[in-house]
């Protein structure tokens, strides 16, 4: 059914829809990937970079970041859940003041200065900021687009989020890096984040992103106990939050390890490992897209276990090891980690199957899958922080294996109920769609 409903759309409207991107929103896609280029940039030398300006170790820098996804986790949750309160484009307004504001005394009073407590509150601090304005858009795109082409759709906010963070990003700090510093760099960041929110503040005028989505009854209070009741009411969508949150915390935790790793233990320089990052990354954006579409064909659950989870089992650890035994060879290192950013795409239809879900209560799902999205930033590090010491980045690099491996048992039980399957037969939206959720069962085969 799912496929029918998918050709359908491909042979009718515009381009746009054929592509599979909500044509009102256009605008914000490329806002949001130029946001995240400038939030991207600091990606592959973010560690190095505190722990040479205060932090003096590479676990003491760990703590700073693991600070920061702290505070990603809990503005990701806040961004579905206040979404649904104020309306996406709000949300959106206030992450990208904040982002800019604890961006701005990070630099000034934190780095500048070598002032590690410093660097811990604001750097922790600007964390709320991309979520709020990222995964706030996300809730647009998933409220806007057809259940039949939500797979694309996500698709889409996937390749501009990965192509920012930190596929163009990295790139370019390894042009910007050697003209300006890393300093100059991060300042010509914060520039690349101002013009990304305001290209797409600016350029979209599509209206449900301007009003709240929740029912004109639901006050604040209730609003956010929706958005945690659910952990509960539909325990899959808690399920869904779990994998989402396996998906990208081995690839935050890397973000620590590898760069000491690629540079003191392969002997790489800083360049190579921002440039192998680069490409990683740009077949993952490629990737997002490829699974996108394909998903909305062969089945999101299907691609989420078998591309995604394992595949990332089996690349994450090739990531790593392919290089240590071939010491130096760094066009095979730049090939294991495009195998690791194609797998990683195969999570993308994530977005598009949790809220359907709970299609009764879409804000409350979106807000557990943004959760998921920001507790990977927590998550990742932390393994980092706790086993880094004890078991080395050998072992870490296993934890994260074992993880996806564990990803691939738990989508065995991410089914649809039969009101969103209704809604793909349709081709309707997930507003359009009602609440009728089924008991937590793996299927039988």
């Amino acid at each position: 059914m799912r496929s029918t409903a998918a050709s359908t759309a491909a042979r009718t409207g515009t381009v746009w829809d054929r592509a599979g991107i909500p044509r009102p929103l256009l605008f914000g896609f490329i806002g949001v990937l130029i946001f995240m280029i400038g939030d991207g940039v600091e990606s592959g030398f973010i560690a190095p970079f505190i722990k040479g300006n205060g932090a003096g170790t590479e676990v003491r820098a760990s703590y700073v970041i693991t600070a920061y996804g702290v505070t990603v986790m809990l503005a990701s949750w806040l961004s579905g859940a206040l979404s649904e309160l104020w309306g996406p484009r709000r949300v959106m307004q206030i992450g990208l003041t904040v982002w800019i504001v604890f961006d701005v005394l990070f630099l000034s009073l934190g780095a500048a200065q070598g002032n590690y407590p410093l660097m811990l509150v604001f750097y922790g601090l600007r964390g709320f900021g991309y979520p709020l304005f990222a995964f706030s858009f996300l809730v647009w795109v998933t409220a806007t687009a057809p259940v039949a082409r939500l797979g694309a759709a996500v698709g889409w906010f996937y390749f501009a989020f990965t192509g920012g963070l930190p596929t163009l990003g990295s790139l370019t700090a390894s042009v910007t890096n050697p003209l300006f510093g890393k300093f100059g760099t991060l300042w010509i960041a914060l520039g690349v984040i101002a013009v990304g929110g305001a290209f797409c503040l600016v350029g979209v005028r599509e209206r449900t992103g301007f009003a709240r989505l929740a029912p004109p009854g639901v006050r604040p209070v209730q609003s956010l106990a929706r958005s945690l009741s659910i952990v509960w009411t539909h325990p899959k969508v808690t399920v869904g939050c779990i994998v989402r949150i396996i998906n990208t915390a081995p690839q935050f935790g890397l973000w620590v390890i590898l760069p000491a790793f690629f540079t003191d233990e392969m002997g790489f320089t800083d360049g190579d490992w921002l440039r192998l990052l680069s490409i990683m990354f740009a077949t993952n954006i490629f990737f997002n897209l490829l699974f996108g579409v394909v998903s909305d064909r062969i089945g999101w659950r299907t691609t989420i276990g078998w591309f995604g989870a394992v595949g990332c089992a089996v690349s994450v650890l090739a990531l790593y090891f392919v290089p240590k035994l071939l010491t130096g060879n760094y066009w095979v290192a730049v090939g294991v980690g495009m195998v690791y950013g194609a797998t990683l795409a195969g999570f993308v239809p994530i977005s598009a199957l949790m809220p359907s879900l709970a299609p009764g209560n879409k804000g409350g799902a979106m807000a557990l899958l943004n959760l998921g999205a920001g507790g990977a930033a927590f998550v990742g590090p932390a393994i980092v922080s706790l086993f880094l010491g004890p078991l080395g980045r050998d072992g870490v690099v296993l934890i994260f294996a074992g993880l996806y491996v564990v990803a691939a048992v738990l989508t065995l039980f991410l089914r649809l109920p039969k009101a969103s399957e209704e809604a793909i037969r349709e081709g309707k939206s997930l507003h359009e769609a009602t609440d009728d959720d089924e008991p937590l069962t793996a299927p039988a085969t």
